[in-house]
């Protein structure tokens, strides 16, 4: 690299935390206040609006679509810096991590031209639509219908455990448009609009109080069939690669660098709370550092392959099953550390709600089995387990209501 290549980084480094000190200074609404994160995304939208106007969204994506046309090394300076600074686009880690990356990708020029710039800079919101009750971590059993009508597609189905659907602009869903073909090959992927009246959000209550989770039932919904994304019938594949798109989110985080947040919390509370000599308590917390700067460096690989072209493959569940195992380390040492406190409401619930959210994180983007299925299978290339189904139309299948 020049000389002048390298100052004009060094340049843009410096305008990366100029406008980081001034702007990143933290979500100010608490979650207890926010269960439904509607205050925390109006902060967060005002953030990421402020970081369009200023030339920093969508570094990497084209000029023509609302990005910047930089290359992978400026978005390596903004997550390096960004990740000194306090999270603050969290409402959009599904949006700008999952569904913008899938529209680049796979979406036809009219679909990006029409959204991406307004996804970049925040003024819209995507939530992801896949799983249904009777297709969990089988997301090839899904049920909802979609009948083509002449220019329009008609969407039938209910889809649960949605993120933020109820402040969402725009959904990325699949559903089944052939059910004669094997569960597999009948899918195909759509954009819809979530104002659209024919879609109700159905709020879930969540046991530690939260609501960012939904259920969002379609009645003859019309989408347009210029709003299908990748070809027909191929919506397993998108639907793969979208998922390997959110174990990258999940597993990487949306910063960069070595992060040790966990850590860093439980070693101030138990120095603050004089358990640090406690020679058990110090080899978990060494434990929890070790694998969280494992889990970074694997977070730094993968998005190295990311901007280098490469669409995230089997590897982006290390980083996720690397993840949900340390959350399991991290409630486990934080209720020893704490103490009975930790269940009796000290510091307002804080640390009782901390450990039943990590329960979710072995479950969402795919439970830890799967992961290691996927690693096995396709990062350690084990045998596949026997599947039975395979080739069986779908139709012919006992699964969710098909049971009866």
């Amino acid at each position: 690299m020049s000389s002048a290549a390298v100052e004009a980084l060094d340049a843009f480094r410096q305008r990366c935390r100029d406008f980081l000190a001034d702007h990143a200074t933290g979500i100010t609404v608490a979650d207890v206040d926010d269960p439904r994160h509607e205050k925390t995304h109006a902060e967060c939208k005002a953030f990421q609006r402020a970081v369009f106007d200023a030339g920093l969204a969508g570094l990497t994506y084209p000029t023509e679509f609302g990005g910047q046309g930089l290359s992978d090394d400026h978005q390596r300076i903004w997550r390096e810096e960004t990740a000194n600074f306090p999270l603050m686009t969290r409402t959009f880690s599904i949006s700008h991590g999952m569904c913008l990356p899938m529209i680049n990708e796979y979406g036809s020029d009219e679909l990006r031209a029409k959204y991406q710039a307004g996804l970049i800079s925040g003024d819209l919101l995507a939530c992801q639509m896949f799983s249904e009750p009777g297709a969990g971590s089988d997301v090839a059993s899904l049920q909802m219908k979609a009948v083509r009508d002449g220019d329009e597609w008609i969407l039938n189905g209910q889809k649960v455990w949605t993120t933020l659907a109820h402040i969402a602009d725009l959904g990325v869903i699949i559903a089944r448009t052939e059910p004669e073909h094997p569960k597999h090959r009948g899918i195909s992927m759509f954009l819809i609009d979530m104002h659209d009246p024919a879609v109700e959000v159905r709020k879930i209550n969540q046991i530690d109080g939260g609501g960012r989770f939904n259920e969002v039932y379609l009645t003859d919904l019309r989408v347009p069939v210029d709003h299908q994304i990748g070809p027909l019938n191929e919506g397993w594949r998108l639907a793969t690669a979208m998922l390997m798109y959110e174990r990258v989110a999940i597993g990487t985080g949306q910063t960069g660098g070595i992060q040790t947040p966990m850590y860093r919390q439980l070693s101030n509370e138990a120095i603050k709370r004089g358990v640090s000599v406690d020679p058990v308590i110090r080899q978990d917390l060494m434990r929890l550092y070790s694998a969280e700067v494992c889990k970074s460096l694997m977070g730094m690989l993968t998005r190295a392959e990311q901007q280098a072209g490469k669409t995230p493959g089997p590897g982006g569940s290390l980083g996720k099953l690397a993840g949900a195992m340390i959350s399991t380390t991290y409630r486990d040492l934080s209720l020893s550390i704490v103490g009975p406190g930790s269940v009796a409401g000290e510091d307002g619930g804080k640390w009782a709600k901390a450990a039943l959210t990590t329960l979710a994180s072995g479950i969402a983007g795919g439970t830890n089995e799967i992961q290691r299925n996927i690693i096995g299978e396709r990062v350690l290339g084990l045998p596949r387990e026997p599947s039975v189904d395979k080739d069986a139309p779908f139709k012919d299948l006992m699964v969710g209501t098909q049971r009866e």
